[in-house]
């Protein structure tokens, strides 16, 4: 499949924006409905705001890349791309539906990433509070920290190896829900920052280097929110681990890149190419 590469990111970056706009101009308007959770339950929810920033994602990507399939979070959204096509778009029109339905300053994105072959060859990340647009374009080298006032900062994909007592863990849950191990290596850190809503958001602590390292508990994957996730975090450098409890170490891993949610069984630590000695400070480390 031949595709510009800046075409592609220019489109993209737009595809984002535009779905920031919908959702900044719905804030006072949206009508929330309830849906499947994950698991199966009756828990979650979905708002017109979504809907509608979904729709624009998919109008405009159909237009621009007829043979290219999509996977959407609502409806569990799927369209087929041609035959010939071994690619696909994820699609997740507003990344943290609670934060948005409570109007929170924080904790709201939008996301999308280009899949082929099972590589993510482009992924943007948009803040819907700040303004700002994370991510890159097929075939680059970097990736991108884009302001409301169209100023480009490269991410930095070279942190210098710093102590992790110096450094904070950004955590989605409390402390008690992880492994042995997670614990153990929580406590190694400076200090720990709890965060929900958005996980695209939330990644962006680290990536700006607000924080040193990311751990998630075990829970679903879907590639709507792990594929933006995953792509500008190894843009970036960044490697994952998941903890042996046997062995009482942490060992490197793939994340699977998959069109279909799945249950991930473990938690997933997240941390700089470059701090993986300091994490071996702590525990051994088990590295490809």
């Amino acid at each position: 499949m031949d595709l510009n590469g800046h075409a592609v990111g220019i489109i993209l970056k737009e595809l984002v924006r535009r779905a920031m706009v919908i959702a900044r101009r719905q804030i006072m308007s949206f009508e929330v409905n309830g849906k499947m959770g994950y698991g199966g339950e009756m828990d979650d929810f979905f708002t017109t705001a979504d809907t509608l920033a979904q729709e624009s994602y998919v109008k405009s990507l159909q237009e621009c890349f007829p043979d290219i399939g999509i996977v959407g979070e609502e409806n569990f959204l799927v369209v087929q791309g041609s035959n010939k096509s071994d690619a696909y778009f994820t699609v997740d029109p507003i990344d943290g539906t609670k934060a948005y339905i409570r109007r929170q300053s924080h904790g709201v994105g939008s996301m999308v990433a280009l899949v082929v072959n099972g590589i993510i060859v482009s992924a943007y990340v948009g803040d819907v509070n700040s303004r700002e647009i994370f991510g890159y374009r097929p075939e680059s080298s970097s990736a991108w920290r884009i302001t409301d006032l169209e100023m480009y900062e490269k991410l930095n994909p070279d942190p210098p190896e710093v102590d992790l007592g110096e450094l904070y863990i950004l955590l989605r849950e409390r402390e008690s829900k992880y492994s042995q191990v997670s614990q153990k290596t929580i406590n190694a850190f400076k200090s720990i920052s709890i965060d929900g809503g958005s996980i695209g958001t939330w990644a962006a602590r680290l990536w700006m280097g607000e924080v040193g390292a990311l751990l998630l508990a075990p829970f679903w994957e879907t590639p709507w929110d792990s594929s933006p996730v995953i792509g500008i975090s190894q843009k970036l450098g960044y490697r994952f681990f998941e903890p042996n409890e046997k062995k009482s170490w942490w060992e490197e891993y793939i994340p699977v890149i998959s069109k279909e949610k799945y249950r991930r069984k473990h938690d997933m630590l997240i941390i700089h190419k470059n701090q993986v000695r300091q994490l071996a400070k702590v525990l051994p480390v088990a590295q490809f």
